[in-house]
């Protein structure tokens, strides 16, 4: 072939120029208005390059936020409950009233008054406990009280008081003081101690002879087993009462000081009343008594007996003034110690806290009252 000869011609193709093919659309950087930097704004070129029949964007990059949009556009999965909870939060000018909507509606005022009425009664009634521990500590006191009176006498102390102090009778049979304060001591150990009848039955006079006789030991023992007998219960209600004494410090307020203010007034009662007796008749209620506690016949001896030697029938009216004396004098302190006064009732200490809230609420109300005032004085003018 000649260099004359024509040759073939190319396409014409310039592989400088930006063919502007959707392919390589997604290479260029974008702009923030979507568009490729490489491409300025205001671009004569035509777009030559039609979008495809099937309507799809013509580069990868539309593609992917023709799928990001779509995905947006999805509805989430809960979307009815989030749609719902956006409606609770918006405000409504209309609100269903709930089921305890009634419960606000104040009942009429007869049933607040019957209501009330009964919180106050309710309050008032007092538990049975404590008042059931009230009533034992009321019971038990003078019996304690008794016991220990007549402890207090059925002991040598009282026993050497009595034998010398001025004016008691001696024994015309021959005991003095001395011998009485030995024969007598063992007598009265004997009824505080686990001995048997022979403790005194062995005991002899300076001749030889028995110093009691069998009737003097029977009686002895029967008066040991009512003395025991009386300071087993005593302790025994010692021990209740102080039982009794610790509950109503934990469970009622001033219940100790109201069980032993009703115990010293029943004890107070019942040593007047046997006062009057005795003073009436001596011989009729020293009989009665030992008819309560010992058959008819166990308790009479003759003059020329040891117990009527040892003790003679001013001693037993000496044991029962003490014993009263014993009595009366616990009883009244007692009593006096026990008093309801306002400050044991804790009455002042509760007006103090009623007269604070009271003014309180005064010193609350004033403001409010001034506030009013000045509301009521701007509304006239």
């Amino acid at each position: 072939m000649s260099d004359k000869s024509p040759k073939p011609q190319e396409p014409d193709t310039d592989l400088h120029e930006d063919p502007n093919e959707p392919a390589f659309d997604w290479m260029k950087p974008k702009t923030s208005s979507g568009a490729s930097a490489a491409t300025p704004a205001t671009s004569a070129t035509p777009a030559t390059t039609a979008t495809p029949a099937t309507g799809q964007p013509e580069s990868r990059a539309d593609r992917k936020a023709a799928e990001a949009a779509d995905v947006e556009a999805e509805p989430p999965l809960f979307a009815d409950t989030l749609a719902g909870a956006s409606t609770d939060k918006q405000p409504s000018h209309y609100s269903e009233p709930l089921p305890t909507s009634a419960l606000q509606v104040r009942p009429p005022e007869d049933e607040v008054a019957r209501r009330n009425a009964e919180r106050e009664q309710a309050a008032k009634v007092k538990p049975i406990g404590p008042r059931i521990f009230q009533v034992m500590l009321a019971v038990f006191y003078p019996v304690i009280l008794l016991v220990l009176a007549v402890r207090a006498v059925t002991s040598p102390l009282f026993l050497w008081v009595e034998y010398n102090r001025p004016g008691f009778p001696g024994d015309g049979y021959g005991f003095n003081t001395d011998d009485r304060m030995t024969y007598g001591s063992y007598a009265v150990d004997y009824l505080s101690n686990w001995a048997g009848p022979r403790y005194l039955g062995g005991l002899v006079n300076q001749d030889g002879a028995k110093l009691f006789k069998d009737s003097e030991v029977s009686h002895m023992a029967d008066v040991k087993l009512v003395i025991l007998s009386s300071f087993g219960a005593g302790l025994l209600l010692i021990i209740l009462s102080i039982i009794a004494i610790m509950y109503l410090r934990k469970r009622s307020n001033g219940g100790v000081r109201r069980g032993l203010f009703a115990g010293s007034i029943v004890t107070l009662l019942i040593i007047i009343g046997l006062a009057v007796l005795a003073v009436l008749s001596w011989q009729q209620f020293f009989t009665e008594f030992h008819r309560i506690f010992f058959a008819n016949g166990t308790w009479t001896f003759s003059l020329e007996d040891t117990l009527i030697r040892l003790f003679p029938g001013q001693f037993w009216v000496d044991a029962g003034i003490v014993i009263g004396a014993l009595v009366f004098l616990a009883a009244t302190v007692t009593f006096i110690l026990t008093w309801p006064t306002r400050k044991r009732r804790g009455l002042a200490s509760q007006q103090e806290p009623e007269q604070a809230e009271t003014s309180a609420k005064q010193a609350d109300e004033e403001p409010e009252a001034a506030d009013i005032r000045q509301e009521a004085t701007e509304s006239r003018r």
